[in-house]
């Protein structure tokens, strides 16, 4: 299929969550968007949804998987013929003690949070460097900024994505392919809303800056920013969204409980 004018994004883990939110930015600026995920009946149902069938496609596909991720790229070439945008969303978490962390679950997590994203990014460049260039924007986590308890895997596995991050774009700028980071905080999504008991809600407020927890739709937005032309001189970056999460130090709760008080 020879490639078209509209631009297209694929989105990896765009079932749900923070993945959905960003295939419908890219919806609503004009683009064809490829949804993947590996919860391939969620997916379907969200695409349908979505009520937008010429302008997206849904690929079912495990991204750890090198067979399944080059069928997918495939299928992205045959629909749209081209590939400007590539955000790498899709991840899994295993938090447990290092103790509790079993074999299976570190390699697990290494392979969807980290091979995922290598394998994407090596499928998606012949597609960009033939148009010229690109963006590709991997979804990293302050986990990889700061460590902090219970995630000796996907602390890890992060912090080595937002590496990945620095290696690719250092390569593939003579390609015109740029490639920058999103590291979210803690951000409410539904899973979030199933995991963070009201005491953890408020232990994180009260280490945020910003006293409250991000929304998809922000996160969306530095996401597009990011493969848009208005961020064509910015690659190699990653870009905490976080409310201020990384750069606060301790004592922040402290210092609002006497402001409150005094």
């Amino acid at each position: 299929m020879s490639a078209s004018s509209q631009k297209v994004a694929l989105v990896t883990g765009a079932a749900r969550g923070i993945g959905l939110a960003v295939a419908k930015h890219f919806l609503a600026d004009g683009f064809g968007v490829a949804l993947l995920d590996i919860e391939g009946d969620l997916l379907a149902k969200s695409v349908s949804e979505l009520g937008r069938p010429d302008s997206t496609l849904a690929l079912p596909c495990d991204v750890a998987d090198a067979n399944a991720v080059a069928a997918a790229f495939a299928e992205i070439e045959r629909r749209f013929g081209r590939l400007d945008a590539l955000v790498n969303n899709a991840g899994v978490a295993v938090f447990a003690p290092l103790m509790e962390t079993s074999n299976a679950d570190w390699s697990r997590v290494l392979a969807v949070n980290l091979t995922g994203p290598f394998l994407c990014a090596k499928a998606a460049v012949p597609l960009m460097r033939n148009r010229g260039g690109g963006a590709i924007v991997n979804i990293t986590s302050i986990s990889g900024l700061r460590a902090s308890t219970l995630r000796s895997a996907y602390g890890t596995s992060k912090a080595g994505l937002a590496h990945l991050t620095k290696q690719l774009a250092v390569e593939l700028a003579e390609f015109g392919i740029r490639v920058n980071g999103v590291a979210p905080g803690p951000v409410d999504t539904a899973m979030a809303k199933a995991v963070h008991s009201p005491a953890i809600r408020a232990d994180y407020h009260d280490a945020i800056p910003l006293n409250r927890y991000g929304l998809e739709e922000e996160l969306a937005e530095a996401v597009f920013f990011l493969c848009s032309d208005r961020a064509s001189y910015v690659t190699g970056q990653v870009l905490a969204v976080d409310g201020g999460f990384d750069a606060a130090g301790i004592g922040l709760p402290t210092l609002r409980g006497a402001r409150r008080n005094g």
